[in-house]
């Protein structure tokens, strides 16, 4: 074999090498997180790779859809709808689903988004063709929990399942939203007319409150002044009888000191008959007509002259 024929076939087996590592690489798939692979064989449905490293034959095997399994969120546009009392309105939902099975999402529905929509706008006219407008606008958790009971029993079939749906916004007809934006606003006035009478009827109770607790103060206080003041006059009185308790306790002590001075002193008849003089010429001294002498004293004859003469005399 000549040295040409030698590097042809160097060639030949290079190529050949560089092709079967190819595609030995071709066949080697890696499925990341959240993802499954749906592989058909010759056409056929063959196997769905969730996460991790997989081969497939070369040739025969293919990865005919890769699937996306996370919670996805679709944001239709308004659809129109007719309420039961023959009201338009306009109405766009947010539908949030998961592909749970990737072979009946590849192999159910032709396009699953649009299905998605379409279901989703035939759902809602049916919910709000059974609802008053008012009724319309007020429920709305109601409608997205029977929407997403529907559409989840009718994408069930597709491998995917609806986890939530939500009314993004309502629109009325420009008219009736008119007239609903006035009533809000006479609501919202008679509310704050509310607020004010009610305010001001706290404000006049917190007066009268305040009188009242006033009143109650200024009784209270001056019935402790009358009490204070009674209380002071009896003290007043009590210790005014005292002191003249006191003094009539001291001029009887010292009348009683003298007589005991004059009994210790051994005074004769004739000093005691002086003091009896006195007394008389004391009790002389009043008003009085008439003096009673006791019987008892004795000696007195010889001082009737002295006696007469201090009557005369006064």
């Amino acid at each position: 074999m000549s040295a040409s024929g030698g590097i042809l076939v160097l060639m030949w087996f290079l190529l050949f090498l560089i092709l079967a590592i190819l595609i030995a690489a071709s066949c080697v798939k890696v499925v990341p997180q959240a993802k499954a692979f749906v592989v058909e064989r010759l056409g056929g449905y063959q196997a769905t790779w969730s996460t991790g490293i997989h081969f497939k034959a070369p040739f025969i095997d293919r990865v005919a859809k890769k699937v996306n399994l996370k919670e996805q969120v679709v944001d239709f546009p308004p659809q129109p709808v007719i309420t039961k009392d023959n009201v338009t309105m306009r109405i766009d939902t947010v539908v949030f689903f998961q592909i749970t099975d990737p072979k009946l999402f590849a192999y159910g529905v032709e396009n699953p988004i649009m299905a998605i929509e379409n279901l989703t706008a035939t759902t809602l006219r049916n919910i709000i063709g059974d609802m008053e407008l008012d009724e319309t606008l007020t429920s709305r958790e109601i409608i997205n929990t029977k929407m997403r009971a529907a559409l989840d029993i009718a994408t069930d079939p597709w491998g995917i399942k609806v986890n939530r749906v939500e009314l993004k916004n309502i629109m009325p007809p420009a008219a009736i939203q008119e007239a609903m934006e006035k009533q809000m606003k006479a609501e919202r006035e008679r509310r704050e007319s509310i607020l004010i009478a009610e305010g001001e009827k706290k404000s006049t109770i917190l007066v009268a409150e305040g009188k009242k607790e006033s009143a109650i103060l200024d009784a209270e206080a001056e019935k402790q002044a009358a009490i204070l003041r009674a209380e002071a006059q009896k003290e007043k009185m009590i210790r005014e009888a005292e002191g003249e308790a006191e003094a009539i306790l001291k001029v009887q002590k010292a009348n009683a000191d003298g007589i005991r001075f004059l009994k210790e002193a051994g005074a004769d008849e004739t000093v005691l008959t002086m003091k009896s003089l006195e007394a008389l010429a004391q009790m002389a001294d009043g008003k009085a007509t008439k003096i009673i002498v006791p019987s008892d004293l004795q000696g007195l004859a010889g001082l009737a002259t002295s006696l007469k003469e201090i009557m005369s005399e006064k």
